[in-house]
């Protein structure tokens, strides 16, 4: 994870309300923030996270508003001072006005009536004259509307009248007073936290913000158990990690089967897995870089005509070319270069661009698979040779059910393009040699995730859909090595419940003791793709320790006297995950060793219960 803003990059803006923004930020662009205000996306480029700013009013001859970093000590006064206002005597009435308000301090020692601020109902009242719920507050709607639009001071001067306007103010206890000023606060001070979109900001933001139905429903603790329980991690370098290309021959089957750090992913929330997964992986978030680039072009002086800057790419086409030049020298993908008779060098069959460790293998049901969450960490699966140099583009594979289970029946693994000599290229038009190139190209691709899919010995399988996960593992835990981890998220509980009895210690044992007719003269490679029956839709001798279990955090109010879950949590699905091994079953007959009982200790047993 980056720690500081990189351009282009998706953000998160935290407003005083609470209310999150996600967003893109684009340099030499306008971040509105609609009645906080607005500022130039430059002001945040290259600045750390978790920073709280504040719109500062224009200055003389600029049009945008600068911001300003709020200390630590500024965003919890409060906190740092209830030391001092509890140390107050017995009795004293909070006063909101010092300093210079002193002159339009309100008087104390008069009883009113106590108005709840948010409903406007009286809560209790003195013996004294009662107020009128329009006497609280002096200030009409239209000068607050005046106020906010000559307000200054980031609103704090708004936030100050409307607190001295407040006829009952030295009425209000101290737990009163501030959430007075606390949603006051939020309403009207123009202030803004960055926030980086990590995987739990995204999940946050689709819950609290979105469609939560896009993501099944899937919590933050429920990715984190996925995660956990499949033994997500960094799967190791890969031996072709610095773009060699690995030689095949014999040995090639051995060198597949001692790779680790793959993992096959069923993932039906729009990316959200496999992004948490990359996260674990390290495989999400591109390399750090360290461009050195001039102060003008992060200034907010930039933001006012780009095109006049110092320095622009537009007038300096030199500048234009190198830089084109040196995005062709980096790409990694591992192509075999040829050079012509005519002095040119050409690019022929282009070797598979995907690692062989620490690698994801995305099934999906789909034309294309729905991995939109990808495209905020500034990859698009989509069109993968628009950010060649991110980790995703070697290390994260996809493929549907049809190219899984009947490979033969795809048109793109079938069209197999006949290997065309290069007289013959030559004599073809421009066109046609590279539509030629680009199946070619897409059918080396297909056929390597293809193969390398089928041949099997996976780390892990992660699934969050909503298939049937019994169709699921009857497919997918014969790919798996032994001792695999399995974890499975669902919304109910009932396919999961199904799926647990078909591994259960009761089914296990019917499978041991009377197997059924048409697994009897099988061999255990036959039994692993065995499709099931009625009774046994899935072999129980392939997956152990099969377990169902939830987790849901809860947060709670810590107050004297007042501690109690919080009552404005949202509902939803509940979410349960499916938890279990991959085990290979042993051949032979399987005796049991060990000490025998004594028939001396069995007599006396038999003897102290007559």
């Amino acid at each position: 994870m980056h720690s500081l803003v990189e351009p282009h990059a998706w953000v998160v803006l935290k407003l005083p309300s609470g209310n999150l923004r996600a967003l893109q930020v684009t340099p030499n662009t306008t971040i509105s923030l609609g009645k906080y205000g607005a500022f130039p996306s430059n002001l945040i480029i290259h600045r750390p996270y978790h920073l709280t700013y504040e719109l500062q009013d224009k200055r003389p001859g600029e049009n945008f508003n600068r911001l300003r970093v709020v200390p630590a000590s500024e965003l919890y006064s409060d906190i740092l001072s209830s030391s001092t206002s509890t140390s107050s005597p017995e009795g004293a009435t909070p006063t909101a006005n010092d300093g210079e308000d002193g002159d339009n301090a309100l008087p104390t020692n008069i009883e009113y009536s106590l108005v709840d601020p948010e409903s406007g109902a009286v809560v209790a009242q003195t013996n004294r004259a009662e107020l009128d719920a329009s006497a609280r507050q002096t200030l009409s709607a239209v000068e607050i509307e005046a106020l906010k639009k000559d307000g200054t001071d980031a609103g704090r001067d708004l936030i100050a009248k409307l607190m001295l306007s407040h006829t009952a103010i030295d009425q209000k206890t101290e737990y009163s007073l501030a959430k007075y000023k606390l949603l006051k606060t939020k309403k009207y001070i123009r202030r803004v936290c960055v926030l980086p979109m990590d995987v739990p900001m995204l999940a946050h933001w689709q819950l609290e913000a979105k469609d939560p139905s896009k993501i099944l429903d899937m919590r933050e603790e429920m990715i984190a158990l996925l995660g956990c329980w499949a033994n997500v991690h960094f799967g190791g370098e890969d031996k072709c990690e610095n773009g060699a290309i690995p030689e095949t021959g014999s040995s090639g089957q051995e060198d597949f089967e001692q790779t680790s750090g793959r993992w096959l992913v069923v993932d039906d929330v729009g990316g959200l897995l496999v992004a948490a997964m990359a996260e674990r992986m390290g495989i999400l978030y591109p390399s750090e870089k360290a461009p050195v680039e001039s102060e003008e072009a992060t200034s907010p002086a930039a933001h006012q005509d780009p095109s006049t800057r110092p320095g622009n790419e537009k007038d300096n086409p030199d500048t234009e070319m190198a830089d084109q030049g040196q995005d062709a020298t980096e790409s990694k993908s591992p192509q075999v270069a040829r050079t012509n008779g005519d002095g040119k060098t050409r690019v022929y069959d282009p070797k598979p661009p995907y690692a062989h460790s620490n690698t994801i293998t995305v099934i999906h049901a789909n034309q294309q698979p729905n991995l939109a969450f990808l495209r905020d960490y500034n990859f698009d699966i989509t069109n993968p040779t628009l950010t060649p140099d991110h980790p995703l583009a070697s290390h994260l594979m996809t493929l549907s059910w049809l190219q899984l289970v009947e490979p033969e029946l795809d048109p793109t693994y079938m069209a197999n393009l006949p290997d065309v000599s290069l007289e013959v290229l030559r004599t073809w038009k421009a066109n046609r040699r590279g539509t030629y190139h680009r199946k070619r190209r897409r059918w080396i691709r297909i056929k390597h995730i293809v193969d390398t899919t089928r041949k099997g010995e996976f780390s892990g399988l992660v699934v969050a859909s909503t298939m049937d996960p019994i169709s699921i593992m009857r497919y997918a835990v014969p790919l798996l090595a032994g001792g695999a981890p399995i974890a499975i998220y669902s919304q109910s509980i009932e396919p999961l419940t199904a799926l647990v009895d078909c591994y259960s210690i009761a089914r296990r044992a019917a499978w041991v003791s009377s197997p059924p007719e048409e697994a009897v003269s099988k061999t255990p490679e036959e039994l692993e793709q065995w499709p099931g029956t009625d009774e046994f839709p899935l072999n129980p001798s392939l997956v152990l320790g099969a377990s169902l279990q939830t987790s849901r955090v809860r947060k709670w109010q810590v107050l004297p006297g007042r501690t109690h879950p919080l009552m404005t949590s949202r509902g939803g699905a509940e979410g349960y995950v499916f938890t279990a091994w991959r085990v290979k079953p042993a051949e032979g007959k399987v005796e049991a060793r060990g000490k025998p009982r004594s028939n001396k200790k069995r007599k006396l047993e038999e003897s102290a219960n007559e």
